[in-house]
């Protein structure tokens, strides 16, 4: 397993904290991305509550807890050089997976507030068939009017969003934009919006996510059981108290 972000700059040489099962043995990866102020072990602790112990978890670790100083509606120099460098660091994964022999397609990749917005971005800009990409409370990075003229193709990678309606770091308008973008970038795209949530994570995106993760697992072997009827309770501080700024 990959212990240290690849890539240049201040997020490069951080912990890639790892859970699940071992790369030989699994049957696909999850890079999780976590959010401002949290760090990788905290993001890890929803492998248990995604129930799906034969994928391998990897969330890398964002130097000072941020992968970004300002705001991801800010304009994108402004967070430079750390987006770049978290953009390499999931290149690094990517890469370190591909050497593993996990083909884009085996490897889902979910994020959290900034840690969403960061996954969200990276797909946008290396688009091409994931196994699936999972934003919760986040969307695409940079001001209004940005120019979203992506290149590459999704490919049918199935995309869940899940945002409130009400979340103070997240315009809704964004979950939208964001939606459209994915759509005509090949993603075949679930939003589901949430009224009075907050900023957090529900049971409801919970099962979404798992259902994705286990439907991948099934397909990767012709065989496997969804497990999206099995509840387990979220870990403390991942629900609607967590504390983060996008």
């Amino acid at each position: 397993m990959a212990d240290t972000n690849a890539g240049t700059g201040p997020h490069a040489g951080q912990p890639t904290a790892t859970a699940g099962s071992p790369l030989h043995r699994a049957k696909a990866a999850v890079v999780m991305v976590h959010g401002r102020g949290a760090d990788a072990e905290g993001m890890l602790s929803l492998a248990e509550v995604f129930a799906q112990p034969d994928l391998a978890y990897l969330a890398p670790q964002a130097a000072g807890r941020s992968w970004y100083p300002h705001a991801f509606l800010a304009p994108i120099e402004r967070n430079e050089p750390y987006l770049s460098s978290a953009l390499e660091v999931l290149d690094g994964l990517l890469d370190h997976l591909a050497a593993a022999g996990f083909a884009p397609e085996r490897v889902v990749l979910l994020g959290f507030s900034q840690g969403a917005c960061l996954a969200l971005e990276y797909a946008a800009r290396r688009a091409r068939r994931y196994g699936g990409l999972i934003g919760l409370s986040g969307g695409l990075i940079g001001p209004e009017e940005t120019p979203r003229d992506y290149a590459g193709d999704l490919g049918g990678t199935p995309v869940f969003l899940g945002c409130s309606d009400v979340d103070p770091h997240i315009p809704l308008a964004r979950v939208h934009e964001t939606s459209r973008v994915l759509g005509r970038l090949g993603g075949v795209v679930a939003e589901r919006i949430y009224p009075g949530m907050g900023h957090g994570i529900n049971d409801d995106e919970v099962k979404h996510v798992r259902g994705l993760l286990a439907t991948l697992a099934a397909r990767d072997t012709g065989h496997g059981k969804d497990q999206v009827g099995v509840t387990h309770p979220l870990p403390d501080g991942i629900p609607g108290a967590v504390r983060d700024t996008a």
